[in-house]
Order: structure tokens, then C-alpha cells, then sequence
């Protein structure tokens, strides 16, 4: 079998024994133990584990690297962060922007991420200023990376009049999703009109739908089972995504138990974004202390497919940040206490195969007739390269190599190089 490039002895799931993944014309052709067959590349992966590429289903782009822009977040809350963004909205060139984002694709990509979904804000602060820019950045970068552009109306719906018809014409000039924040509005009746809204749009465009859904400390917040009830209306089930999720964790359990059976029902899925979430929540609260995290084992156990994201780089909600997905499920592990030998390969999942269910990506994995995009990480098993948060030995899209990490570490104890 011809193949252009392949990685020899690889630790891939599924397979009890290293094998080698042969590529051709940017499709994994075979992958099977000591083929035969010469390539003209060849990487030899040494036993390390082969996986497919990351993915990243919610990430800020048009904000990244806005921090050292703005004054401090001095609460720390979600609601200063918003409001000291409002300048940087208005003044950001589309230029910087797409500088900004560029830089954090290309961070991503050496991460081992080769497809992303961002949101970006569309309001009548910065208008479609952010949709002009991230497209060229991702147009740039198609060798590298794809990217999925989420409309965001980042300031609501009915509060930001004018926001529907810039949704609308985001749809219809470069946006692929339609986004949503249905607990920022007044009250549950105009979330509940957001929501429809939105639905409606996605369902014109035949778009899927990613919202920002209660993301807040407060249990009185429930615009999850409006998402859940408006997505079984539309028949969209599977293709709407709820982001976020944090008052979940303060609804008292039978209440939150009925909405996650919901979910699992009609379809909908659920990513965590831990990082922003453990830094933004509760941070009004004496101790003990709300930490704004979706009830993921609860989520997982229901059947609910539960992704996670880096949500934010360096900006007003969020100072730190370096766009790796595995960085992320380490996290993630950590603030759902996914510890089990049965639970631990759930985080990982939540960047790859997770991750891909929510975008729906077709011909994801390391089997013959997925796509080639995949990374070489320096461990031999999956749970030690989350633990040790192994370096990126190679990172493939549609089989060639885009970034590769070679590291170099001696230990002298004798005091002698």
C-alpha cells in the first residue's frame, strides 16, 4: 500500500501492541504492526503514544491577549470583565485582533490542536468588527488549523437592541454557529425569547447552536432547560451545545438531575471550560466557597456527551492561559475530581473525541479512513502524558507534520556537563 508518511511504532487505543500509521494524500491508509511498505517520511514514534489532533470547542479568540490592554479586574467577577472589555471593543483596529488571534492559533497548533471553534462577540459595542478579523486570521492559518466561527452576542439579545439584526447578518457573512447567553438577559421571558431566536436563526442557516448558558453563582439562574426544551422543538437535539453551565453546581440535585436527564434525552452537549470558571466563580462567597463547575460525572453517568475548552487567553475574565488542550483536561480532571483508573481517560476524551462529537467532525481517529490529523505525545500511555503533561513530539494536519517539540533534559549529579 502506497503511503506518503509514517509514524513507526506507536502506542495507539484500541491496539495491544505499537503499530505503525501509514498515510497517504492526507488520510490514514493503514494502521496495523510492522508494515512493510517505505514512506519518503518516516517518523519514528519509540513506543509513545499516537492520538488524534486536539480539538478546541470553545475558545474567545477575537479577546485573546487584551489583558495587559486593560485595568485590572479588580472583583475578579464575570460582569467587570465584560464591562472593562467595552473599551477594547470600540477601539481594537481589525488588524490587532487578527495579530492577537493568529498568535494564539499557532500556540495552539504547537499544543497539538488542529481544529478550533470560537466564539466572537457580535453587539453594537464592536459591531461585526471581530467578524472581520478572525476570519482572515483562520484563512491565514488554514494550513494549519480549522477554525469554526461561533456568533456571540456576547451582550445579549433584547438588552443590546440591534444585536438581532447583527446576528443575522453574521450569519450571512462568514459566522458557521449561532451563539447565545440567554441568562444575561432581564428575566426568563426575554431568555426564553433569546433562546428561540437564536434556534430560529440556526435552524434558517442550517447551523448548529453553542451558547454560553448560565454562567453564573446563582441557582435562581435555569436557562439550561430552556436551551434543552427549545432544542426538542426545533428537532436540532444533537447539533446545540451549552458552554459553561455553572450555576448547575448550586441547583439543589433533584432539580439539576431532571434538566441533565433532559439533556441526555433531547441530545444537547455540554462543555465545561474549567480554567475560567474555577478563577471567575464564587468570588463574592464566603467559605465555603461555589466553584462554578458543571456537574460532569453527573453529566457522563446521565450519558451526556461533556467536552471542555480553554474559553480565555490572557484577557479581562481570565490572565493566564496557553491554548493547550491537554493542559486543559488536566484541569478539568481536577476540578470534577475525575481520579478513578475509569474516570481519568474521560478528560482526555473531553479534548479529543468529545471535543469532535460537539463540532462534528467527520473521519476523526487513528483507524484507516479518518483524517491525518493527529499528534505524538512523549509518554507511553495516555494517563501519563495527561499527568506529566508530555511534550507534543510531532503534531500532524491532514498528514504532514506542523509543529514538532523536541526536548533535551540531563540530570548531573556530579556537577560535571
Amino acid at each position: 500500500m502506497p503511503a506518503e508518511l509514517i509514524i513507526r511504532g506507536g502506542r495507539v487505543e484500541g491496539h495491544d501492541v505499537p503499530v505503525d500509521v501509514a498515510v497517504e494524500d492526507g488520510w490514514i491508509v493503514a494502521v496495523a504492526p510492522s508494515l512493510t511498505a517505505g514512506a519518503p517520511v518516516e517518523l519514528d514514534a519509540a513506543g509513545r503514544v499516537v492520538g488524534p489532533a486536539f480539538v478546541e470547542p470553545h475558545i474567545h479568540l477575537d479577546k485573546v491577549g487584551v489583558a495587559p490592554l486593560l485595568p485590572a479586574n479588580r472583583s475578579g467577577t464575570l460582569a467587570e470583565a465584560i464591562e472593562l472589555l467595552h473599551a477594547t471593543k470600540r477601539a481594537a483596529t481589525v488588524e490587532q485582533v487578527a495579530e492577537r488571534a493568529g498568535r494564539v492559533i499557532r500556540q495552539a497548533v504547537v499544543a497539538g490542536t488542529t481544529v478550533i471553534r470560537t466564539h466572537v462577540d457580535v453587539d453594537t459595542i464592536g459591531g461585526l468588527k471581530p467578524l472581520l478579523s478572525v476570519p482572515r486570521t483562520a484563512a491565514e492559518h488554514a494550513d494549519l488549523c480549522d477554525v469554526q466561527i461561533v456568533a456571540f452576542p456576547q451582550e445579549g439579545i433584547e438588552r443590546d437592541p440591534g444585536a438581532a439584526e447583527l446576528m443575522a447578518r453574521a450569519m450571512g457573512e462568514g459566522a458557521h454557529v449561532v451563539g447565545g447567553m440567554p441568562h444575561w438577559e432581564r428575566d426568563r421571558a426575554a431568555a426564553l425569547r433569546h433562546v428561540d431566536f437564536c434556534l430560529d436563526l440556526a435552524v434558517r442557516h442550517d447551523a448548529d447552536v453553542d451558547m454560553h448558558v448560565d454562567e453564573t453563582d446563582d441557582p435562581r439562574s435555569r436557562t439550561l432547560e430552556l436551551l434543552a426544551d427549545s432544542a426538542d422543538r426545533h428537532g436540532w437535539g444533537g447539533r446545540v451545545t451549552a458552554g459553561h453551565c455553572c450555576a448547575m453546581a448550586a441547583w439543589e440535585d433533584p432539580y439539576a438531575a431532571a434538566v441533565i436527564a433532559r439533556l441526555a434525552a433531547v441530545g444537547v452537549n455540554v462543555i465545561a471550560n474549567p480554567a475560567t470558571n474555577l478563577m471567575l466563580q464564587g468570588r463574592l462567597d464566603s467559605e465555603p466557597r461555589r466553584r462554578g463547575i458543571a456537574r460532569v460525572k453527573e453529566l457522563l453517568a446521565a450519558g451526556v456527551n461533556v467536552a471542555c475548552g480553554q474559553d480565555c487567553v490572557q484577557d479581562a475574565f481570565y490572565p493566564f492561559g496557553a491554548a493547550d488542550q491537554l493542559q486543559v483536561a488536566l484541569l478539568l480532571a481536577h476540578a470534577a475530581q475525575l481520579s478513578a483508573p475509569d474516570e481519568i481517560p474521560h478528560a482526555l476524551r473531553a479534548v479529543t473525541t468529545a471535543a469532535a462529537r460537539v463540532l462534528r467532525l467527520q473521519d476523526y481517529g487513528v483507524t484507516a479512513g479518518a483524517r491525518a490529523d493527529l499528534v505524538v505525545l512523549d509518554a507511553e500511555s495516555t494517563e501519563e502524558a495527561l499527568r506529566l503533561q508530555a511534550a507534543r513530539r510531532w503534531v500532524l494536519r491532514a498528514g504532514r507534520v506542523v509543529a514538532e517539540t523536541e526536548t533535551r533534559t540531563a540530570l548531573h549529579r556530579d556537577g560535571r556537563h
